[in-house]
């Protein structure tokens, strides 16, 4: 049995689990949560990186403590933000996605690259938030040794190692689709330092031992770094013809490819070509997920601490009447702030009757998000050629009984929900498998998670 410890980050909170993976043999437990989430600093939006990062030492101590068998430790996270690092120390702590910065920046990068000739490079949806906008955006870059994804700023603080694993590097716009390699010559288009690019590193590469101070047991190990990369990893697929939902705060919804799709259509589709493990590639559609019921329920919990999501859910499950659909893809919705008015304002603005009730709110929100989903499916399919008959819902939405339901009713497919964690499932595989687990390719891990996390079947009405 092999006993390891995924450390998963995600944009509202972030958690240590213990993971025991052998000849079918697969389960995980949580040993610490912690929340996560924006501050607001003199110069933006930032990550609390200290506290969180000082959140993840004393979940490590924790797994630790609970399992003296622990042999590695894999760290993943949200994608697309950073540090800039000078002398080992860090500059400032990482911006927050959702910090305005970058507009400005977008504008400058097209003069240099163009926005058709950007996707031929590398292949990645336009985000205004994408790590190439923020870089162009950054004020310190003189005094920059280097820059860290967040995974790979935690990967540094516990073993010293300054190194950027693939799948979230791809994410940064910077990486050349043809290669896997940092994209020198789109690097010096956009004015930007060579010396900040780390070395490379794939999914299973040791990338060091804890620093000694840390008292930490094994070694840390390279997983799929990216959250969604992890999570694809643990989508429980028997056949090859699935499309993935990976629902929390965004809705990452594609399907996995050999190859990166890089025609005109794709580009305007505004579809992604990211880094998977074992080199697949994650062709997808960014939608803006459950953070827009998340911010609706902290709106109204302003007024009613005691509100809860699942009463909201049921509410909304048992209303008979119709409500509107609207855009969830809509960059109006981005930002923090009172989504509710937000929302409002978007169905009066397109002559839609905007919800009267947060029953009709929650209604609303969970409709438009199985619309933005399946029209993402059928897209990836169509554009892709790869066939889909199946769609497997993983991460905190796959709970979601409402809206698993509705997007097996909007696509005519049956869908398959669960695993909850299948990030941290996702990371705790890629461990084991370089720590000698016997399933070489993703199928076997595939089946391994389907084993051992049965997925509820939800059939189209």
């Amino acid at each position: 049995m092999i006993s390891v410890a995924a450390v998963d980050l995600g944009a509202t909170s972030g958690r240590v689990m213990l993971g025991h993976v052998g000849h079918n043999e697969l389960s995980v437990r949580p040993v610490a949560r912690f929340p996560n989430g924006p501050v607001q600093r003199d110069d933006g939006l930032h990550w609390d990186i200290d506290t969180l990062y000082s959140s993840v030492l004393k979940g490590l101590a924790t797994a630790a403590r609970d399992d003296s068998e622990m042999c590695s430790i894999g760290v993943d996270s949200w994608a697309v933000d950073y540090a800039l690092i000078k002398d080992g120390r860090m500059l400032a702590a990482p911006f927050h996605y959702r910090d305005a910065r970058t507009e400005p920046a977008i504008t400058r990068v097209h003069e240099l690259v163009p926005p058709d000739e950007l996707y031929a490079a590398n292949g990645l949806q336009f985000l205004p938030f994408n790590t190439l906008y923020q870089l162009s955006a950054e004020r310190n870059l003189p005094e920059a040794d280097s820059f860290l994804l967040v995974p790979d700023l935690i990967n540094f603080w516990l073993t010293g190692r300054e190194a950027a694993e693939q799948t979230n590097a791809s994410t940064t716009g910077l990486l050349d689709i043809a290669t896997g390699r940092w994209d020198d010559t789109l690097i010096e288009r956009l004015g930007l330092p060579r010396r900040i690019f780390p070395e490379l590193i794939t999914p299973g590469t040791t990338v060091g031992t804890p620093r000694p101070e840390l008292n930490l047991p094994g070694i840390v190990t390279a997983i799929g770094s990216h959250d969604t990369a992890s999570a694809v990893v643990a989508v429980p697929a028997t056949e090859p013809d699935f499309a993935y939902i990976s629902c929390g705060t965004w809705g990452l919804v594609g399907v996995e490819l050999d190859a990166p799709v890089l025609t005109e259509a794709s580009r305007a589709a505004n579809f992604t070509n990211e880094g998977g493990v074992d080199g697949r590639v994650r062709y997808l559609h960014n939608v803006m997920g459950l953070w827009l019921l998340s911010e609706c329920v902290r709106e109204w919990q302003k007024d009613d601490p005691a509100l809860q999501l699942v009463d909201l859910l049921a509410a909304a499950s048992a209303l008979s009447s119709a409500v509107s659909v609207f855009d969830a893809d809509d960059p109006g919705f981005l930002a923090p702030g009172d989504m509710p008015a937000r929302i409002a304002r978007w169905c009066v603005e397109h002559g839609l009757r905007p919800p009267q009730s947060r029953a009709e709110f929650v209604r609303s929100i969970i409709e438009s998000l199985s619309a933005a989903f399946v029209n993402a499916v059928r897209a990836a399919s169509e554009l892709s050629g790869k066939s889909v008959s199946v769609i497997h819902i993983v991460g905190g939405g796959s709970q979601n009984e409402l809206l698993c339901q509705l997007v097996a009713d909007r696509s005519g497919m049956p869908v398959l929900a669960g695993p909850v964690e299948a990030t941290a499932i996702g990371n705790v595989l890629i461990q084991a498998r370089a720590q000698g687990l016997d399933s070489d390719s993703l199928e076997s891990l595939r089946a391994l998670v389907a084993n051992a996390f049965s997925p509820t079947r939800y059939l189209p009405r």
